[in-house]
């Protein structure tokens, strides 16, 4: 069924907890209650072979020996994670498995794509969100670099030499949002001076979903012949279904419609790379957070193939 991955199907889960993309605890906690929801026994239900080491764990740096670049905050510490984070990734591509980076914040698709493209460099990327995260060093209010990583991989913005490892790889015609409800004036300009496609939740109630994923994949994958590298970031979904995480946006994804994108790349037969992000289990009363962990498992699962009947 898959057009790119060695049989037998091997899912490597890149557990990464981090949080240093954003100023609020908890979403290192993610990757971790996650896999302790039982996530990999669900995978090798589905017939995957499952390679786990345990989370990487990425030692601190003294926050004092990593002071702000201009507006940037914690500039080293995300950079030396998400390069290395990167070099998981891209090694488990290379081999014809699929990484599955559990996160985290979104600061880390700065490596998970820059990976997938080292092994892929014609990929696709469907990045599912609330947000576009595509704020440059110019554009940036909060300094937060997880509202960032997509200007990096364009190589747009003021260059910053700390990220010199990340290559702009990422063409800007190769890149299709879905999801996107909370834009900054910035990231609009950005997002429309390059010509990137984006369907926020106005297209979302307008086409349905079902219409949305095909006009996203006739985009960035108009043969259906390259590789998809799926970015999908928790708030993506609306909060009352997945409450516990950093930035939660009124009036997203319904569950299904969430499900649905993941379930239409599965059978697109070229996912070769998946990111969960910003799932963050300390922002919540704890029904909501095993509600969102439960809800971060069924998404995984639905992108490597569990289907309804």
């Amino acid at each position: 069924m898959s057009r790119f991955l060695k049989e037998p199907l091997t899912a490597s889960i890149v557990g990464c907890p981090f949080s240093g993309g954003q100023p609020r605890p908890g979403v290192d906690q993610g990757p971790i209650h996650l896999v302790e929801a039982g996530l990999i026994e669900q995978l090798s239900g589905l017939g995957w072979k499952v390679q786990f080491d345990g989370h990487h764990q990425f030692e601190e740096i003294n926050a004092a020996a990593d002071p702000p670049i201009g507006k940037l905050k914690n500039p080293r510490l995300v950079s030396r994670v998400s390069e290395a984070v990167a070099k998981a990734v891209g090694g488990h591509a290379k081999k014809g498995e699929l990484p599955v980076t559990l996160g985290g914040d979104h600061s880390l698709a700065m490596g998970t794509i820059s990976g997938t493209l080292e092994a892929y460099p014609e990929a696709c990327v469907v990045w599912i969100d609330a947000h576009a995260d595509i704020n440059t060093v110019e554009t940036t209010d909060s300094g937060n670099i997880h509202g960032m990583p997509v200007s990096f991989l364009l190589g747009i913005g003021s260059a910053v030499p700390e990220f010199s490892w990340v290559k702009p790889l990422l063409k800007s015609e190769r890149i299709v949002y879905i999801g996107l409800r909370d834009v900054d004036a910035g990231e609009k300009r950005i997002l429309k001076e390059n010509n990137i496609k984006a369907f926020s939740m106005h297209e979302v109630d307008k086409y349905g979903i079902g219409k949305v994923v095909e006009m996203a994949l006739d985009h960035v994958n108009p043969k259906r012949d390259r590789p998809i590298h799926l970015s999908f970031d928790v708030d993506a979904l609306d909060p009352s279904v997945a409450p516990s995480t950093g930035t939660p946006v009124r009036g997203g994804l319904t569950f299904r419609e969430g499900h649905f994108i993941c379930e239409e790349i599965w059978s697109s037969g070229l996912l070769v790379a998946l990111d969960l992000m910003e799932v963050n289990p300390s922002l919540a009363d704890a029904a909501s957070v095993q509600q969102t962990v439960a809800i971060g498992c069924s998404l995984v699962r639905s992108a490597l193939g569990e289907t309804l009947l």
